[in-house]
């Protein structure tokens, strides 16, 4: 389980590919301290297992991963390669402050970034979304995009659907956004508590 809050941007050092699957090697500092090994760490948003770690004298360190075929086929982790940034967030311990909201790092799909448009301090993005996902969006309601706790500032559905998410300073300098360009891909995950409800009340009818 995660908030959305990113603590740090690591590196993506190595990669390895199999036939249907990858070891990811990433530079971390803060995700490495206190880490063990199986313990759950998001990278962009999707929730992995640490599987090896390798200290540095300075306190940073590499850990890796096993990501599987379903994994990349349904994030964006599939396009990431050696001396990629990606957002990293260790999973919250019972004492977290819930800085963002629920977050459980399962993909439900991967959308597509529209358009930036640049304010005083912020910059407004607009993100398409896939249409089975849209209706679970909602304004002012939360989203995660890659890993990210962010919050719906608009949204539509036609002529294909689309949301806007304001981000500050802190995530444009502290986290993977700051840099997605127009046609870049980032995962999503939106709330679970809709996925919830709507299931329970499809059981209802």
């Amino acid at each position: 389980m995660f908030t959305g809050i990113v603590e740090e941007l690591g590196t993506l050092v190595a990669r390895e590919d199999g036939a249907d699957s990858a070891v990811l090697r990433i530079r971390a500092r803060k995700a490495v301290q206190d880490v063990a090994l199986g313990d759950s760490i998001s990278v962009n948003g999707v929730c992995l297992t640490v599987t090896a770690v390798e200290p540095d004298a300075d306190g940073s360190g590499v850990w890796s991963t096993d990501v599987m075929a379903e994994t990349l086929r349904r994030s964006s982790l599939g396009e990431v390669g050696a001396g990629d940034p990606v957002n990293l967030e260790r999973a919250v311990t019972p004492t977290t402050r819930l800085g963002g909201h629920i977050v459980q790092g399962h993909v439900d799909g991967v959308g597509t970034v529209v358009s930036r448009t640049p304010g005083d301090d912020w910059e407004v993005v607009r993100i398409a979304v896939p249409a089975d996902l849209a209706r679970y969006v909602v304004e002012k309601g939360s989203i995660t995009v890659d890993g990210v706790s962010l919050t719906v500032s608009a949204l539509a559905d036609e002529p294909e659907p689309w949301f806007e998410v304001s981000l500050i300073p802190t995530t444009l300098r502290e986290t993977t956004l700051g840099d997605r360009a127009p046609g870049d891909p980032v995962n999503l995950e939106v709330d679970v508590i809709a996925k919830y409800v709507e299931r329970l009340l499809g059981a209802r009818r």
